[in-house]
């Protein structure tokens, strides 16, 4: 962890240091070698909160961005005494949670349960195979087909398993993938330097938004975020429903043509019927 009590303060990890952890109200030591970035560690063993993860460069310069008030912010259920720290809690409410490990579907929703009104940031290297399945469905190289909407930034994937980890397609809330890691991986046509938003599903098919980290760290920041992130998904969900309407007017109630299926996605004729997942 990043910060811990001393008397009435938090303070970042120095040598020599003992602090008490926010969470639990143990003793924690400050380790400060130099392999691992300098950090706050629990004297021995004990049931703080299992859902902290072993922080990287990756975790420590995302959360840089936001103010030390925010970050590692300790929140209780009063209802049932569960007690976890957040990341980053804004003083709007919203968590921001960086992932760089795997998480497992079930700790995914109880996180999501739990904080409720939050985002994910989910590290895009952390597996060497991702970032290039990601780039080449983008580039329409693949099968996920990828078209952008009338709204600028904005892309329907029809196939988003074949774009992201499967385990983060059904987040009831945003998921940011960052594939730029520290920043030291080839990146000749600016792509990493990206930041790609997928949007809870709803419909037929997916929505992903590119968003510069400006523009990302500056909504969190001011509280934008949170209405903007509904209002797209509402408007989502009327122009779902607006094509369902016209596919059941258009449609023929009979029709000798086969309809096979994709994750309950009718493909007419077999259209990709054969075509093996990557």
């Amino acid at each position: 962890m990043h910060f811990a009590l001393l008397g009435n303060n938090r303070i970042e990890a120095q040598p020599k240091l003992n602090g008490l952890c926010s969470c639990c109200s143990k003793p924690v030591i400050a380790k400060c070698g130099t392999r691992k970035i300098w950090h706050w560690a629990h004297k021995s063993k004990t049931d703080c909160d299992n859902w902290w993860e072993p922080e990287t460069e990756w975790h420590r310069t995302w959360k840089n961005n936001y103010s030390a008030d925010w970050q590692e912010i300790s929140l209780l259920n009063k209802r049932t005494g569960e007690k976890h720290i957040a990341d980053v809690r804004t003083v709007h409410n919203l968590v921001i949670e960086f992932q760089h490990s795997h998480i497992n579907p079930q700790e995914r929703t109880s996180r999501e349960q739990f904080y409720k009104n939050m985002v994910w940031v989910v590290d895009g290297t952390r597996l060497k195979r991702d970032y290039p399945r990601f780039l080449k469905e983008w580039k329409s190289d693949g099968i996920s087909e990828v078209h952008q909407t009338d709204k600028s930034g904005i892309f329907k994937v029809w196939f988003p398993e074949f774009c992201f980890p499967e385990h983060w397609l059904k987040s009831s809330v945003p998921v940011i993938f960052d594939f730029r890691g520290d920043g030291s991986m080839d990146d000749s046509e600016g792509l990493r330097n990206t930041l790609y938003c997928l949007f809870p599903q709803f419909g037929r098919h997916a929505r992903v938004a590119k968003i510069s980290r400006k523009a990302f760290i500056k909504a969190t920041t001011n509280g934008e975020w949170t209405l903007r992130v509904l209002d797209f998904i509402n408007e989502f969900r009327i122009q779902d429903e607006i094509e369902l309407r016209k596919q059941q007017q258009t449609m023929p109630h009979s029709s000798n043509k086969i309809i096979y299926t994709w994750r309950g996605i009718p493909l007419i004729g077999g259209y990709k019927k054969n075509r093996k997942r990557l």
